[in-house]
């Protein structure tokens, strides 16, 4: 019965709170990436982003004029990651806060000593359990490159952070099935990263983020950038991040339990 209902009301949703032809396309000419090669994916994309939006609740911060473009560039990518789950990973929060550009956040931190540390954090986004996730507008529309011609974008990149704590924790793994999919994932993400901090003392940077040498939480939403945006440049430099990214990613949850 609730399966019934839900699917009553999502396509009562598509049909009364469809996103306008014109501003669907408007979203895919400024984010290319977003131009997907099946008819079925892009179409679940445009239905995911519609039922995103009705779920969803955006707000203005620091002066932005929130519009409906800026609202449906945010649901299209963020709905990029999970085109093959469905909504049900991002139900745990509500809220988007949109800044015009980036924000500084203090920052505290308490050692073993009991001493207080504090410092500013400049922040392009951040997702925080329970919501509500916040962007920088100005980063949201830079999405493609950075100007080193690394894959960037700051939607994928916080909303895979919710992904990761669909397990409970911010420690670079999504929800899996079981112990040893836990422990083959982070196996992989170490020597991904891991090989990332040996070509970046090496001067060799590739299609990966520096930042995702930092931790392996971090190392997830930098890999998942590049997945979605240079996929083949992914795959040329660490083949074993993106055949596990493919199998997440690609293949859903019927590739996570297997």
């Amino acid at each position: 019965m609730i399966g019934w209902l839900r699917a009553r009301r999502e396509a009562r949703l598509l049909r009364e709170r469809a996103i306008p032809d014109a501003l669907w396309d408007a979203t895919l000419a400024q984010f290319p990436f977003l131009r997907l090669g099946r008819a079925d994916e892009a179409t679940r994309l445009r239905e995911l982003a519609t039922l995103f939006l009705a779920d969803k609740e955006f707000s203005a911060a620091g002066g932005l004029v929130l519009t409906d473009a800026m609202a449906v560039a945010v649901a299209a990518q963020a709905c990029l990651p999970v085109l093959n789950f469905g909504l049900a990973p991002y139900a745990g929060f509500v809220g988007i806060v949109m800044h015009p550009a980036e924000v500084t956040a203090r920052r505290e931190w308490t050692d073993e000593h009991g001493i207080v540390h504090t410092w500013d954090e400049v922040l392009a986004g951040e997702a925080m359990e329970g919501g509500p996730v916040m962007l920088s507008w100005r980063d949201v529309e830079a999405a493609g490159t950075d100007a080193e011609g690394r894959p960037y974008n700051v939607v994928i990149h916080e909303f895979v952070h919710v992904l990761d704590m669909g397990n409970g924790a911010i420690d670079g793994l999504p929800a899996l099935p079981d112990a040893a999919s836990r422990r083959h994932w982070r196996q992989v993400l170490e020597a991904g990263r891991a090989q990332l901090q040996r070509a970046l003392e090496a001067g060799r940077p590739g299609v990966l983020d520096p930042y995702g040498a930092t931790s392996v939480e971090e190392f997830f939403p930098v890999a998942a950038e590049a997945f979605f945006l240079n996929p083949l440049a992914l795959q040329d430099e660490a083949p074993s991040v993106h055949a596990l990214l493919s199998q997440y990613f690609l293949r859903g949850r019927s590739a996570a339990a297997g």
